[in-house]
């Protein structure tokens, strides 16, 4: 240290001194880097930067306790995605689920809450008046039947279906609830090419751990992707 400290230089020895002082903290800088991006890694999941399930529920049951009536929950389901993965390999089934996250990213925006709740099921809870949901759930729809092009160039031609519910029209706030009817409208409007907005009497389809009882995937409701 007495080395450090009596060296003589045109920056003298304070300047010495401070940059001594500064290491511990550059060092916790680091750490403090590396923790955030395990707490992200935990939180989000790697292929689509979509929030995992209990980030996404949290954040969903904050926008419908601001928004209220307001507030519009989304599932996507991926169609004919087996077909895709089997006969064009896995690499291509990951970019179309990338391509269907940052495709509701985009529609949702930064203020959404975004969740990969299956291997290609997805949720979004954002704020959604009533006089706009038609036009925007046609719009997501449009986005989400666009082909993606594949890291080879080859083009792949996608589809979703969507299922949406608000909570005046199912007469509840409760996300599980919304969750189960807006499931249960997607499987109405299944390959129609349209989105399909829930009422009362999705609620009262049968589900398993909040899902349409029956569905793939039924028994895994709530584990992260």
């Amino acid at each position: 240290m007495d080395s450090v400290l009596h060296t003589t230089g045109r920056f003298g020895p304070r300047t010495l001194l401070i940059t001594a002082a500064a290491v511990p903290l550059t060092g916790w800088a680091v750490h403090a880097t590396v923790l955030l991006k395990q707490i992200a890694a935990k939180e989000k999941d790697p292929l689509t930067g979509l929030l995992r399930r209990d980030t996404y529920t949290a954040r969903a049951r904050r926008i419908l306790a601001r928004r209220g009536d307001d507030t519009t929950v989304v599932m996507v389901d991926a169609d004919r995605f087996k077909e895709i993965n089997d006969g064009l390999g896995h690499e291509a089934g990951d970019t179309v689920l990338a391509s269907i996250g940052a495709r509701l990213t985009a529609w949702a925006g930064p203020r959404a809450a975004i969740g990969r709740l299956g291997g290609d099921e997805f949720a979004v809870v954002l704020e959604l008046k009533a006089d706009r949901r038609a036009q925007r759930l046609e719009q997501l729809v449009r986005m989400l039947h666009t082909p993606v092009t594949l890291d080879d160039g080859r083009t792949v031609a996608v589809a979703a279906s969507v299922g949406a519910a608000a909570p005046a029209p199912v007469g509840s706030r409760d996300l599980t609830v919304l969750q189960r009817a807006a499931d249960a409208a997607l499987y109405d409007g299944k390959h129609s090419g349209r989105a399909v907005l829930a009422t009362a009497q999705h609620t009262t389809v049968a589900s398993i751990n909040g899902r349409r009882a029956g569905r793939p995937g039924t028994s895994v409701w709530g584990r992260a992707a």
